[in-house]
């Protein structure tokens, strides 16, 4: 009970809830040219993001995480929108991660079935609820699960486009990507630049380092070190893997959903190991779910914390016989049908996939936006409070790396609603609009909470003085 985690078990609760393979054709549809939207991307975000984790998680170790950090600096409504928006970026994330595995539960059976839609929503719908049932048994079986996930749903994968592609270019295939000077510069039209503020949902979770600081035996150093670490795992994964994937699969051809099982049948087949394909599906399909389960009773669990302390209606923080808030997981469940059911909606499987990334991109970037301004305030607030990491450079460090999070952060909100131009989108204003009222109904919740909770303390102070006279 009193055992203490170390740089190598922090670097991998980090590195277990970031690596995934589920995001790499997104990248992968740059070529070259990803090496320096990468490059960008690692200075703007996922840096600055690992060192306000790092000061926030050593100053302030407690339970709770982005809500106890958020809420320290700007009080419990901002706190309260960090922690809603980890459970409401969730809605539109979940479906992502279920066509993944109903892609690659296709491949096990036809691969045609990985672009027929009512397929992947039958199979999405049918594993997303099934999972749900699952988690109202509570946190004892969803965490079993999630860590038979961890090696299935991410580990074999990540490691298996490595390798297979590895395998495919040494015995003397083509690279679909030939190398030169100019491949390596982007093209900087907006449209083209699209996919890049879906990079974020790459690096999302590098906070989860500051989350654990308190079981640590010298915070001070093993979070910082353990963040390191996780930043260049997270980097070499996410670089080697997109790359290889593009040397594999041709740019007109990369699926955003069953991009990673294209590679695999691709090199399995040309390497006379086609049998290997539908049981390695399987075990990714499984995987994609089990990776799935504590991610659904989680935030969850963050939000009914927060209604035990009153700031929003205490029916929706309502527990069964396990402990599980019954009320958010069946609300969260009907969302995400939902948000599943936009697959049959839109032009084409890797156009519902990019639209629900984006969605989950816009408003993770609201709590990570939250957690940047949350480091500036608390150096001016609490100047004097312990901090065995500190953001190098004084007051101007903290500030510029706040500032180049946030600049960045905003980047990435404002590109999520640019229609990409490898993908068939539709009306453009059609698409923004979908995305803008996704965004809105997904973070309005908290604001109607916040507004409820200020009309309750009002009524309560106005009793007061009546019930006193009486």
């Amino acid at each position: 009970m009193n055992a203490k985690l170390g740089v190598l078990a922090l670097a991998m609760i980090n590195i277990a809830a970031i690596v995934s393979v589920r995001n790499l054709p997104v990248m992968a549809e740059y070529g070259w040219s990803m090496l320096a939207l990468f490059a960008l991307s690692i200075v703007v975000f996922l840096v600055p993001i690992a060192m306000v984790a790092a000061e926030l998680g050593t100053g302030w170790p407690r339970d709770g995480g982005v809500y106890a950090w958020v809420k320290e600096a700007f009080g419990e409504r901002a706190g309260f929108l960090a922690v809603w928006c980890d459970y409401a970026e969730n809605v539109a994330w979940f479906p992502t991660v279920l066509s993944f595995m109903a892609a690659s539960l296709a491949y096990a059976i036809d691969p045609s079935l990985a672009t027929d839609k009512l397929f992947l929503v039958v199979v999405m719908l049918a594993f997303f609820w099934a999972t749900t049932i699952v988690s109202l048994r509570g946190v004892g079986t969803s965490s079993w699960i999630g860590s038979v996930g961890t090696v299935a749903g991410s580990i074999v994968p990540a490691v298996g486009v490595v390798v297979l592609a590895a395998a495919y270019l040494a015995h003397g295939n083509p690279s679909q990507i030939p190398f030169s000077a100019g491949a390596l510069v982007p093209d900087v039209a907006l449209n083209n630049l699209a996919f890049l503020g879906g990079i974020i949902l790459l690096f999302t979770g590098m906070e989860m380092a500051g989350f654990h600081a308190r079981d640590t035996r010298d915070p001070g150093r093993t979070v910082p070190r353990a963040i390191a670490l996780c930043v260049g795992v997270v980097v070499v994964f996410s670089v080697v893997g997109s790359l290889f994937l593009a040397m594999v699969v041709p740019a007109g051809e990369i699926s955003l959903v069953s991009g990673t099982m294209e590679l695999f049948s691709r090199v399995l087949d040309r390497l006379g190991l086609a049998w290997v394909v539908a049981p390695l599906a399987l075990v990714v399909a499984f995987g994609g779910i089990a990776h799935l389960a504590p991610w659904i009773l989680g935030p969850a669990n963050g939000v009914a914390a927060v209604a035990a302390q009153g700031s929003v209606p205490a029916r929706l923080g309502r527990l069964n016989a396990h402990g599980v808030p019954v009320t958010l997981l069946l609300l969260q469940g009907a969302a995400g049908t939902v948000f599943t059911l936009l697959f049959l909606l839109v032009p084409s499987v890797s156009t519902s996939y990019w639209m629900l990334s984006a969605v989950t991109a816009q408003i993770v970037i609201i709590m990570y936006g939250l957690m940047f301004a949350a480091v500036v305030r608390l150096r001016h607030t609490q100047p004097d409070t312990p901090r065995p990491y500190r953001i190098p450079g004084g007051l101007p460090g903290v500030w510029a790396v706040g500032a180049i999070g946030l600049a960045g952060c905003l980047f990435a909100f404002v590109l999520g609603f640019v229609p990409p131009g490898q993908l068939a989108t539709g009306n453009t204003v059609t698409y923004v609009a979908l995305l803008a009222a996704a965004v809105v109904v997904l973070s309005s919740p908290s604001f109607v909470f916040a507004a409820l909770a200020r009309r309750r303390g009002r009524r309560g102070s106005g009793d007061e003085p009546a019930l006193a006279s009486a």
